[in-house]
């Protein structure tokens, strides 16, 4: 294991991965290329890299296990099966050593060169984190931008918490900010929010959308969509209260046609029964109360899961040692 000195910050850099076999190897090549140059003139900076293998079927683990031969910076946790980016997030930050933590995609669309500019900034007085935002979607499919655009706003309607509009996991923490977070523990994570919701003071870098240079994203249309669910119902209980006021707002209406029939049939007598119209009302209310349903087992299913206290990933191998603990910050 690297060894660092008391006077030496280390900065750990957490990597998630899943299949990313076309990328580890270029993206290794990045990083220590830029922390080379970072170094180069910061002698009281140290870092290693920590890549979290989330299950890959392909040669990932193989590869990160020769740059770990080759390099003692380089360290890795594998799990036994694909347990999700947000597991892998918390596995990083729960094994990273270093009193500042990075966390990046493997893929290159957080791009390291980043890192001497977010390094720059964390060491301001006050600054606690260093989080980095698209200004463009460039590249994205269009519906996929859009509907993303659409639950940046609707997010921050429903929830208490402050979700910038193309926020990246891409981001630099101090310890204290990496240790509230992992405060956190429960089993349906959503990092974006609880990265919010912990507060401290973030600045934000803006950058261009950056393409895959290889590979394809392992984030399908279906998958953000129940991301961006989980999310809304880990954060908030809006909906349950839009439910609410939404079936209200059915039975007055109810009630209103109701009356309305009752007082045309004493006006003008039995008129011709209107089938169509009590059709559409039967389906309006059974979808209504469906959609209630839908939304409340959301809720029981997420309570569900967190009653069970299942760890949220489990480890088959990694190169970590015992005495791989936290940098103490006096």
């Amino acid at each position: 294991m690297h060894a660092t000195s008391t006077n030496t910050t280390l900065l750990s850099i957490v990597v998630p991965c899943l299949n990313e076999q076309e990328t580890i190897s270029r993206f290794y090549e990045e990083v220590t290329s830029v922390m080379s140059g970072v170094l180069s003139h910061n002698d009281t900076l140290n870092y290693e890299i920590l890549f979290i293998d989330d299950g890959s079927k392909d040669a990932t683990l193989e590869l990160i296990k020769q740059h770990a031969a080759a390099d003692s910076r380089v360290n890795y946790v594998s799990f036994s099966r694909n347990f999700g980016k947000e597991a892998a997030l918390y596995s990083g930050m729960k094994h990273a050593r270093g009193s500042l933590v990075a966390v990046m995609d493997a893929d290159l669309q957080d791009p390291p060169a980043m890192l001497e500019k977010m390094l720059k900034e964390i060491s301001k007085p006050d600054v606690d984190a260093v989080a980095t935002r698209r200004v463009s979607r460039h590249g994205e499919p269009p519906i996929r931008s859009f509907f993303a655009r659409r639950f940046y706003k609707l997010f921050n309607r429903l929830v208490d918490v402050d979700l910038v509009d193309g926020a990246r996991d891409f981001r630099l923490m101090t310890r204290r900010y990496v240790d509230a977070v992992l405060e956190l523990s429960e089993y349906n994570r959503f990092s974006k929010g609880l990265f919010a919701w912990v507060g401290f003071n973030t600045v934000w870098l803006e950058y261009e959308n950056i393409k895959r240079v290889s590979g394809e994203t392992k984030w399908s249309f279906f998958k953000l969509l129940a991301y961006g669910i989980d999310g809304v119902v880990a954060f908030s209980t809006k909906p349950l209260i839009l439910t609410a006021v939404a079936g209200t707002l059915a039975c007055v209406l109810a009630i209103i046609v109701i009356i309305f029939l009752i007082v045309r049939y004493a006006l003008f007598g039995d008129p011709v029964a209107g089938w169509a119209s009590t059709s559409c009302i039967i389906v309006f209310i059974g979808g209504l109360q469906l959609l209630g349903i839908g939304i409340l087992g959301e809720y029981l299913a997420k309570t569900y899961l967190e009653t069970k206290q299942r760890p949220l990933y489990v480890e088959r191998e990694s190169n970590l040692t015992d005495s791989h603990e936290p940098e103490v910050i006096s």
